[in-house]
């Protein structure tokens, strides 16, 4: 069925909702805005207006339960631990998307039309078997820069800060562990954290990655107590005039928006010991980042590395690739077609050549 987050009752027609009514036993709301870079208009519109509709529809079709995907972002600037039964702590929400999810989560919390179930994911990145992914998002708008790391020398030795803990789970681990809740007798109520079960460094999660691209791997990490004077620093240089135009001129070299930035990191440490105990049950458990941190890599680098094209491959250039010459029946483009195929063996070149020197012979 086709509907919109921004229509009333998403935009699901009176002959559909009466189709639907008293036969949906699960409601899973998965649409959402997941950009941070996106403005507080959109973020509204979608997290939390769309919300607002799809709990009334959920409720006009009398549906058996209300899956709600939140996020880890819930939790905002907490320091500690977070746990599964805390929602509002009274933390501070530090951008749009965070406030929104924050709300949305809320008006769910709060109807009593519907029972309701929250999955709160941590920042999720492609499948660990098959490395599918389709966005540029989180780690991943930091691989060109690791990709050009790989030319260096794998003994040298790389110094970086230690800026926190993040928190990273595969897409599919995501949507197996969603799949044996929603199944799952009795849970209704409950919130469940859908996250690596231990904290990881920032500084793990880029070796991990530095480790597929093939480039040395950060051996002298400077301790993040060291940097609290730093991050200090940094805060007051934020906001001498001109820093922020700086800021965005260093990012934009690096393909990398400025609003992701800080929230590469977590202060919160999210406990999922219920969830895990849960998932245990159903031989369900998020994979530790280094088992697949190479497929991920190997797909991003095939499919959506902006620079896949130019980057250099063993046999050559063009090796394995299919290429198309426009005016290839005379002149340079002839004389380029003949070259390319000749210099990587393909048997139209040896009938071309042929037919080249039959012609210079008359």
């Amino acid at each position: 069925m086709i509907g919109d987050l921004t229509d009333p009752l998403l935009g699901v027609t009176s002959t559909d909702r009466d189709l639907l009514r008293d036969n949906v036993d699960h409601f899973v709301h998965l649409a959402a805005v997941y950009d941070m870079t996106a403005d507080e208009a959109a973020n509204h519109a979608a997290n939390i207006g769309g919300t607002t509709e799809a709990l009334a529809l959920a409720t006009d079709v009398r549906a058996g339960v209300f899956h709600h995907v939140s996020s880890v972002a819930v939790a905002g600037d907490h320091h500690g631990v977070f746990t599964e039964s805390m929602y509002d702590e009274g933390q501070r929400l530090p951008s749009p998307y965070h406030a929104t999810k924050f709300e949305a989560e809320g008006l769910v919390r709060e109807q009593s039309d519907v029972p309701w179930r929250v999955y709160r994911p941590a920042i999720v990145v492609g499948d660990s078997t098959t490395g599918e992914m389709d966005k540029i998002d989180g780690p991943y708008y930091f691989f060109p820069a690791l990709a050009r790391m790989a030319s260096l020398p794998s003994w040298l030795p790389i110094l970086a800060p230690d800026l926190g803990d993040t928190n990273v789970v595969p897409v599919d681990f995501v949507a197996s562990a969603m799949d044996a809740l929603i199944h799952h007798d009795g849970l209704n109520g409950r919130a469940f954290h859908l996250v690596s079960p231990e904290p990881q460094s920032l500084l793990s999660v880029v070796n991990a990655f530095l480790r597929a691209a093939g480039a040395p791997a950060v051996s002298l990490p400077i301790d993040r107590r060291l940097l609290a004077p730093a991050s200090a620093l940094l805060r007051a240089a934020s906001r001498v005039p001109g820093s922020r135009v700086a800021t965005h001129v260093l990012f934009d070299r690096l393909a990398v928006p400025p609003e992701v930035v800080p929230h590469m990191t977590f202060p919160s440490v999210f406990d999922a010991t219920q969830t895990q105990r849960l998932l245990t049950v159903h031989g369900i458990h998020a994979p530790a980042l280094d088992e697949y941190a190479g497929t991920l890599w190997d797909y991003w680098a095939m499919h959506l590395d902006p620079s896949r094209a130019r980057r250099p491959r063993s046999g050559g250039a063009l090796a394995g690739r299919t290429v198309v010459i426009t005016g290839a029946s005379s002149g340079i483009g002839r004389a380029t077609a003949l070259a390319v195929a000749a210099r990587w063996r393909h048997p139209a070149a040896r009938r071309a050549q042929r037919r080249q020197a039959r012609r210079g012979t008359r």
